[in-house]
């Protein structure tokens, strides 16, 4: 197969492709980003890997972090599962992409800012950011909103929350709901706080993966996400 790229320039000698264009299809690419560590950024992309091979989807796990939790993660996940491909990208999610992909899900480093943020938010075509309802966490995550909030102008779409280990119907989502109004950034999906995707992460697997009944409410608070993912 061929793949073409186009590219910006960003700064001299620093090109990154806006979109992968794969021979009539597109191969998309999602980033999961909070500098926070602990906000649930590798559960989050590894449950959408999941998602996406359980739908017979090419999908590829981009891994960022130097800790690289999300291979370690995929070191357990039995050959008998929904494939997921995985590479260490470093610094760079343009580079090694495999061609056939259909998903490529980007787990990002905690700290990410600066002009390195602004080269990923233009690189990929929507952006997750798990975010959990406790001050220290929205204090932490406050300044990177505003960043995200200045690149996206005209371009929100593309970006959503992920409430994390929440009720929707609790004070702490109603405490993390009035935070996010002066980003007008949406929430995509609120995520229970359970045990389940602990389990399943030690067998490298998702909530997702076969036995499917046994995490229904989990797949089923998963409904808005993967909508708003899949709406071009």
């Amino acid at each position: 197969s061929v793949i073409l790229c186009i590219y910006d320039v960003v700064e001299a000698a620093n090109i990154i492709p806006v979109h992968i264009y794969i021979l009539g299809d597109v191969m998309r690419v999602v980033l999961v980003a909070n500098p926070k560590g602990g906000a649930g950024k590798t559960t989050l992309a590894t449950n959408l890997c999941g998602y996406f091979a359980n739908r017979g989807q090419k999908t590829t796990l981009c891994d960022l972090d130097r800790q690289q939790s999300s291979l370690r993660w995929m070191a357990f996940r039995e050959p008998s599962l929904p494939a997921i491909t995985g590479y260490y990208g470093g610094n760079q999610i343009s580079l090694g992409l495999p061609r056939e992909s259909d998903w490529v899900v980007v787990d990002a480093p905690a700290g990410l800012q600066g002009y390195k943020l602004t080269d990923y938010l233009r690189a990929v075509d929507k952006v997750l950011v798990p975010l959990v309802p406790s001050v220290f966490d929205m204090a932490a995550t406050e300044d990177f909103l505003n960043s995200v909030r200045g690149e996206m102008r005209g371009m929100r779409a593309k970006v959503g929350i992920v409430a994390m280990r929440v009720d929707p119907r609790t004070k702490a989502a109603s405490m993390l709901e009035e935070f996010l109004r002066h980003f007008d950034i949406p929430i995509v999906a609120y995520l229970r706080n359970t045990q389940n995707y602990v389990n399943v992460a030690a067998a490298g697997a998702t909530v997702f993966d076969p036995p499917r009944a046994k995490h229904r409410r989990d797949v089923e608070q998963w409904g808005p996400l993967v909508q708003w993912l899949e709406k071009k």
